[in-house]
């Protein structure tokens, strides 16, 4: 079924101009096969050349509307003007000299931007590493060296990465973990609440989850022997579930009776997505620790872990990075900042609000919507075989990712059976408009209607 545009939508649609993947595609994509790990999940052959704000063109010359923005990391758009002149710069002064053994100009004026950006009061001390996993290992360490204690609590669903600390404290899905021997010992899981799906039936999900930690406090683990729990303020590859803010609160209120730190992963909700600077600030709480990675330097790989500056306790030699917080990575999360703070945040819950608008009738439109949930421009779109039973719709999502990418959209799935609109957060309302007109069409194709 061909998508129909208006005349105002269609300056900004993709444009397709050979068979997917083409010719020069397909040859990367040999290639590919024949030299690189076959680890990597890819969801359909895009094979990128180049980028410019929200489009995305292919090897071959093919445009399509981008609204995955690399897993979340294009926060300013692609090749954004004044991070690509801040990263030349920079990578014509000084590549690296590394920061674990020397000084560099930008590690301080990076963290004396984020100070004041910071979700609690207080000054701050960062440390600089090269991702989000990255963060998250630092973050586990320095809750175990300062408190000196072993254990660290996490949630079901959750991503945190693929290192082994931080794959130790991930639970989202079975392969990423198989096959690889013991992990990390010292790590407990209890549910995410999810309020589409409650737990064990309850009218109460989140109250369902307490239960589940006092459980665990009273059955495996003294809350005196646990560091740290760490909390995803939206869970990102989870499904994009967004819990209540009284959980989070009285999350907050078990660290703060039991000195447990309260680590927030901000890797993929972070930096302006959700329409706040931290998606914790959703939920009116301060935390202790906060991971930050994707998005904070506009596809320049970097991590920060920052913490409240007592909490940064630890010894030289401890912990270090030898790449960790690159000149070129900096500089580009500078102007990163900026841009976010100069607009980019604020519409990033303006257009969020406009998405939201439109999606929340699609239930009523698409008997396999079963809930449209997010905040800013964080989105997740959870399909189901039919609204009453709930049943997952993992196949459904994929068909309608894969349809997405032959109409010319970017989009990523999240979660056993969600679809995942986080866009550039210089997405306009145009663009949105085509990216909704393109996703209707495909469920329209793939899917069922209300007129079947």
């Amino acid at each position: 079924m061909s998508v129909l545009l208006s005349s105002a939508s269609a300056s900004v649609a993709p444009k397709l101009i050979t068979e997917l993947p083409g010719p020069n595609a397909r040859r990367v994509l040999a290639g590919d096969a024949r030299w690189v790990s076959p680890s990597y999940t890819r969801s359909y052959p895009l094979v990128a050349r180049r980028g410019c704000g929200m489009r995305v063109e292919d090897v071959d010359g093919n445009e399509f509307l981008d609204f995955s923005a690399g897993i979340a990391v294009c926060s300013t758009g692609h090749c954004h003007p004044e991070v690509v002149a801040a990263i030349q710069k920079q990578a014509g002064e000084l590549l690296h000299m590394s920061g674990t053994d020397f000084y560099y100009e930008h590690m301080v004026t990076l963290a004396e931007q984020l100070e004041p950006l910071a979700p609690f009061d207080g000054p701050i001390k960062v440390f600089y590493g090269n991702s989000g996993a990255e963060a998250v290992e630092a973050a586990i360490k320095l809750a175990r060296y300062h408190t000196r204690r072993p254990f660290v609590i996490g949630f079901y669903n959750s991503f945190h990465g693929r290192t082994m600390g931080a794959l130790s404290l991930t639970s989202s899905k079975i392969t990423q973990r198989a096959r690889l021997g013991a992990l990390l010992p010292g790590f407990f899981h209890i549910p995410y609440p999810d309020l589409y799906r409650p737990l064990h039936g309850s009218v109460d999900t989140a109250a369902a989850c307490l239960e589940d930690l006092d459980r665990l406090f009273h059955t495996t683990t003294n809350p005196t022997e646990v560091a740290a729990i760490v909390l995803e303020a939206v869970q990102g590859e989870g499904g994009y579930v967004v819990p209540p803010s009284t959980f989070v609160q009285e999350i907050r209120r078990i660290c703060t009776r039991h000195g447990i730190l309260l680590v927030v992963d901000e890797v993929q909700a972070g930096c302006g997505r959700t329409g706040k600077m931290w998606a914790i600030e959703h939920h009116d709480v301060e935390p202790d620790i906060v991971c930050s990675a994707k998005g904070i330097a506009s596809g320049l790989p970097l991590g920060v872990m920052f913490s409240r500056a007592e909490i940064m306790d630890w010894t030289p030699g401890a912990h270090a990075s030898t790449f960790g917080g690159n000149p070129v990575a900096l500089a580009a999360a500078e102007v990163t900042v900026r841009l976010l703070q100069g607009g980019l945040i604020r519409n990033a819950a303006e257009i969020g609000a406009y998405l939201m608008q439109r999606l929340q009738t699609w239930p009523s439109k698409f008997p396999n919507v079963g809930q449209v949930r997010g905040l800013g421009l964080m989105i997740g779109i959870e399909l189901v075989e039919d609204q009453q039973s709930r049943k997952r719709a993992p196949e459904l999502r994929d068909r309608l990712v894969d349809a997405a990418f032959y109409k010319g959209l970017l989009v990523l799935g999240c979660g056993p059976n969600t679809l995942r609109l986080m866009p550039p957060l210089i997405c306009t309302k145009q663009e949105a408009d085509v990216a909704l007109e393109i996703l209707e069409a495909c469920l329209r194709d793939h899917g069922q209607t209300r007129t079947q």
